[in-house]
């Protein structure tokens, strides 16, 4: 099933409101609507003449080894989608060989997800109330957690403008943030704008875990991060949501990955990755493994986890986009994930 098809198979199931806020990007959406169309734009040079017999996606991220490198990014509202929210989405991931990261914004409990066996990274927004957040983020790290992603375009959240009710009208509270202790009314959740590369170190020093810097466009962001402590950074425009008309996911990375080439530190990218081609696309580019947002929550609204492997559920979604990629390599003469070069880009 196309991926497309499942974002309408899963919009037909979703209250109005719900499909909009998992759709929309900031302002007028420029960003959102353009990420496919960036990917499209890569052209291949395929090598002929390649023993390919036997081609293998498998790689690994931060040391864990994935059946593919094709992982699933943080979205909130996840038990919007389905009763189970993100509980779910993690058996399924885990059925997948995958690897999932966990908003702090999440409606299901750390350990409730841990309990599926899924590996999976925490991403914490930093609050201006930083015991808060050191709170959250310790309950991760004791959860199991094997790496924090920390989120850095969103000083403020960006402005949507919704064509109906906005969602909070018809999902209830406990849908997100049940891992951060808002008993005190007086809690403030805003979140940090004064953060400096001083907070990765910070992040670093509380959890004991690799930091991975999420919103990264620039190359000389992506080196600051890196030379402050960063274990891999990750090319993000926040799916469209944060600043509209920032640069396409696929136009950034090839500067990110120069940037910090040499250093060790690992580059993923998100944002509108559709089909085998963009994720082989953006591993030439210089990507290590690609992350998926919306098609996630598509799978997970349409058909659940799916253990079994449908094409609906977030389990089939993921194996048959990783058997795509299988054979788009085999097509551009790549054995495996190593032999995904730049060389392969016109």
């Amino acid at each position: 099933m196309r991926l497309d098809e499942l974002e309408e198979l899963a919009c037909r199931k979703l209250p109005p409101p719900v499909s909009e806020y998992f759709r929309q990007g900031s302002s007028a959406g420029l960003s959102t609507a353009g990420a496919v169309a960036a990917w499209d734009r890569v052209r291949f040079r395929p090598r002929m003449l390649r023993d390919v017999s036997g081609v293998h996606t498998g790689t690994a991220v931060l040391g864990h080894d994935v059946a593919a490198p094709i992982l699933a990014a943080p979205w909130t509202l996840q038990r919007a989608a389905h009763p189970d929210g993100e509980v779910a989405t993690a058996r399924a991931i885990a059925a997948a060989r995958s690897l999932m990261v966990v908003s702090s914004n999440a409606g299901s409990a750390f350990e409730d997800i841990a309990a599926t066996g899924v590996r999976w990274w925490l991403q914490p927004y930093i609050l201006k109330d930083r015991g808060l957040t050191t709170a959250m983020t310790r309950r991760g790290v004791e959860a199991g957690a094997a790496a924090v992603v920390l989120t850095v375009d969103t000083p403020v959240v960006g402005r949507k403008l919704n064509v109906g009710p906005p969602v909070w009208d018809v999902v209830p509270g406990e849908f997100m943030r049940v891992n951060i202790d808002t008993s005190d009314a007086d809690v403030a959740l805003d979140k940090a704008d004064d953060l400096t590369p001083d907070a990765i170190g910070w992040l670093a020093e509380i959890t004991g875990l690799p930091v991975v810097v999420k919103g990264v466009l620039r190359g000389d962001d992506a080196a600051a991060m890196v030379a402050a402590g960063a274990a891999a950074v990750w090319v993000s425009n926040h799916g469209g949501r944060q600043l509209d008309q920032a640069v396409a996911t696929a136009v950034a990375l090839p500067e990110v990955a120069e940037a910090v080439a040499g250093t060790g530190a690992e580059v993923y990218v998100d944002g509108g990755l559709r089909r085998a081609e963009h994720v082989l696309a953006a591993l030439a580019l210089g990507a290590r493994a690609v992350f998926v947002g919306r098609p996630v929550i598509w799978a997970l609204a349409a058909g659940g986890a799916d253990q079994a492997g449908g094409t609906a559920g977030v389990t089939g979604m993921l194996a048959e986009l990783g058997a795509d990629l299988a054979h788009v390599m085999t097509l551009a003469g790549a054995r495996d994930v190593t032999e995904v070069t730049p060389d392969l880009i016109a």
